[in-house]
């Protein structure tokens, strides 16, 4: 790719009305990750000088989201949507000056590949003065259509105004287009809302254009990346390209998937090679997996880090917070949060451990619980190296377990445990003979009392 300066405009501004939802739509997710942060991400493969986010609907929390994902992003504000054109325009202020191309993504378009911006790129640099994005469509439907002549982009031509002929191309528009910033603002005020609509249409601006005899050309690209979301069921559908994409390249990096239908990843989960994922296994935002590890079935990972040969699962539970340590074990029904497991330790059933610091070489025994919450603060565990928790162990914190040390399974350790000790803290055990014959036969005469009444 030839390298121009290059800043990138994202439209934001929709309602969404068939989202039937309070939330706006560019921030319902995929991959856990907003759809306006997927346009982002792509836009970077142009590394951008500048960023401009045009919001509109719920534009604190649009605006918020963008400058999450896009620290500096110029944010700019459509009060009043009039069409593509009109909320392209709103970013000529912020781009006044600029000596570069502008490109125009949507922020509910979330699968535009860095590739095909580089794409277009590139055609700018061959000399096309104005790019559009188009794909070839299945099923062209509604579509606008790309009329090309002679290997130029003559036209963009709407369903309802295109000829029979003009409706059997395939190739559709997508929206997407590339030009000299001045340019594209230049065109844009020339744009005119004389159409049934009353709007200000950005496909107009190819006709201007052409009228001044400059050069536009077409790039194409897969249909699934143009995918627009619009509705719920749309939303599921980019869900699940996403999901189909990412374990293609989860598997292709080296990554087993015993099932992976099942399998479950968010937008930045990394994952090192030689790990086996297990089915049905959930990946929340912000885990990393070194290799060599294998998580097992029915886990649900978010916000966490494990280190390289370690094992989760089955059904495990892994929260914000949590890394494991090469060699570690975290089984089946165990909770992890914000702690650290040691290398090698071990917490295999049963288990909640939460604000813990496992030194290397531990057993948590199952049924183990780090009592981190008082009701208004929380506090801290911490257990040594080569410790040794038994079984049902409460660890009313803060408190500490030392070095070798070991608490007798029942125990409620509310004190420290120093170094290499033995804490035995259950009441003493007390036999009574006979008495369980003598109580049962008690509470049954009383049941049969009961039914004859």
């Amino acid at each position: 790719m030839t390298e121009r300066r290059t800043s990138l405009i994202v439209l934001a501004a929709g309602m969404g009305s068939r989202m039937a939802s309070d939330l706006p739509k560019v921030l319902h997710p995929v991959g856990g990750l907003p759809l306006l942060a997927h346009a982002l991400e792509s836009g970077k493969a142009l590394s951008p000088e500048v960023v401009v986010v045009v919001t509109g609907h719920g534009a604190a929390e649009v605006a918020a989201a963008a400058q999450a994902h896009c620290p500096g992003a110029e944010i700019v504000h459509q009060a009043e949507q009039r069409g593509t054109a009109h909320a392209v325009a709103q970013a000529k202020d912020a781009l006044a000056g600029f000596e570069g191309d502008a490109i125009v993504l949507y922020g509910d378009t979330p699968f535009i590949s860095p590739d095909t911006l580089c794409a277009m790129a590139d055609a700018r640099a061959a000399g096309a003065d104005l790019v559009n994005l188009g794909f070839i469509a299945a099923d062209p439907g509604r579509y606008g259509r790309l009329i090309v002549v002679d290997g130029r982009l003559d036209r963009i031509v709407e369903f309802k105004d295109a000829t029979e002929d003009e409706r059997r191309t395939t190739l559709c528009n997508s929206g997407v287009v590339m030009a000299p910033a001045s340019l594209l603002f230049d065109l844009i005020s020339q744009v005119s809302d004389d159409n049934a609509a009353g709007e200000f249409y950005l496909t107009d601006i190819v006709g201007l254009a052409n009228a001044r005899g400059l050069h536009c050309a077409a790039v194409t690209c897969d249909e699934a990346e143009t995918l627009g979301i619009n509705t719920r069921a749309e939303l599921a559908r980019a869900e699940a390209v996403f999901q189909t994409r990412r374990r293609s390249e989860m598997m292709a990096a080296g990554v087993t998937l015993i099932a992976p239908e099942t399998v479950f990843f968010a937008a930045d989960t990394v994952i090192g090679r030689d790990t086996v994922i297990e089915p049905n296994v959930i990946f929340g935002p912000g885990v990393w997996i070194d290799g060599q590890v294998r998580i097992r079935a029915f886990s649900h990972l978010e916000g966490a880090r494990v280190g390289r040969g370690a094992s989760v699962g089955p059904y495990a539970r892994l929260r914000p917070g949590a890394e494991l340590a090469e060699q570690s074990h975290i089984g089946n029904f165990v909770e992890v949060k914000n702690a650290q497991i040691g290398q090698g330790a071990k917490a295999n059933h049963l288990t909640y451990i939460g604000d813990a610091t496992v030194g290397p070489g531990s057993n948590i025994g199952a049924g183990t619980i780090t009592c981190n919450y008082d009701g208004v603060m929380k506090h801290r565990t911490t257990i040594g190296a080569r410790a040794f928790v038994g079984s049902n162990t409460l660890l009313v914190a803060p408190v500490s377990v030392g070095d070798d040390a070991l608490t007798a399974a029942g125990s409620v350790i509310v004190t420290d445990v120093p170094n290499g000790a033995l804490a035995v803290a259950r009441a003493k055990q007390a036999i009574k003979p006979g008495l369980a014959i003598r109580l049962r036969d008690r509470l049954r005469a009383l049941k049969s009392a009961q039914k004859g009444n």
